[in-house]
């Protein structure tokens, strides 16, 4: 499970400098000096802390646990100045409270955006099962010719160079080595099953759109920026086939 709160001195400090983020303005006499080397150490401790916890913060509240700022500047200079209202104990067992409501949370974030992906994507491949040069093969994958080439098809066991565009059903783009600027390269049998699939129905110089169900993509997994259940649609354009049966460049030389 994920923790962020395991106490520690360190941990404390951390959840201090939150106060980096806060909205409150916090009252000083002078501007901050950031002219020796140890006025920037200093600061700069400070704040790659508190940009980092700033996240987590932010991710608490869109959780639904309110954060109090203010309550966390007091603990902070109170921990810095040896003053603190709570024993460790007691802040120990406080913290790994909060770790586990907080991954109570997104449980059950992620199983009601995994339920809303599985329907969303139902809705989505019915309707793009409908339209006119879309077809679907037996494993539910989905297609539509954009380019026909004339090259060589590959086969699974093949290395294919390709360009690709992914996205969400909602067009978030989630990967792209059109936008990387540089094909990817791959045994075509070491990628999801709808790529290995749906690139084999390609020929060298065609482009086609693929639409691939959860089942034949990362099912009920949650990448990241791939949500479970989610259908995923491809616009793949193939360069190039490297044979698996092909001679090496090494090979080829020594004959």
């Amino acid at each position: 499970m994920k923790s962020i709160y395991k106490y520690s001195l360190v941990a404390l400090a951390v959840v201090g400098l939150t106060a980096c983020n806060q909205e409150q303005a916090v009252a000083v006499d002078a501007p901050v000096e950031l002219k020796t080397e140890a006025q920037k150490e200093a600061y700069s401790v400070g704040a790659s802390i508190g940009t980092y916890m700033a996240g987590h913060i932010k991710e608490q509240e869109e959780l639904g646990l309110k954060v109090d700022r203010s309550l966390i500047v007091t603990g902070f200079s109170e921990g810095l100045n040896s003053e603190l209202k709570l024993t460790q104990e007691e802040m120990q067992t406080i913290l790994q409270s909060l770790d586990e409501k907080l991954n109570e949370k997104r449980q059950a974030q992620a199983a009601a955006l995994a339920e809303k992906s599985l329907a969303e994507s139902k809705a989505f491949l019915e309707a793009n099962k409908a339209k006119e040069g879309v077809v679907t093969t037996d494993s539910g994958l989905q297609y539509e010719v954009i380019t026909e080439g004339t090259g060589d098809k590959p086969s699974a066991e093949d290395t294919v160079k390709v360009h690709y565009v992914g996205t969400l059903t909602d067009g978030t783009e989630f990967d792209s080595s059109v936008a990387r600027g540089e094909p990817a390269t791959f045994p075509l049998n070491r990628v999801i099953p709808g790529w290995t699939e749906g690139v084999q129905l390609m020929s060298v110089g065609s482009k086609y759109k693929f639409v691939i169900p959860a089942e034949l993509a990362y099912g009920d997994r949650d990448t990241g920026s791939i949500p479970a259940n989610s259908t995923l649609v491809f616009e793949v354009e193939l360069l190039d086939i490297q044979k698996a049966d092909a001679p090496t460049a090494d090979a080829a030389h020594a004959h």
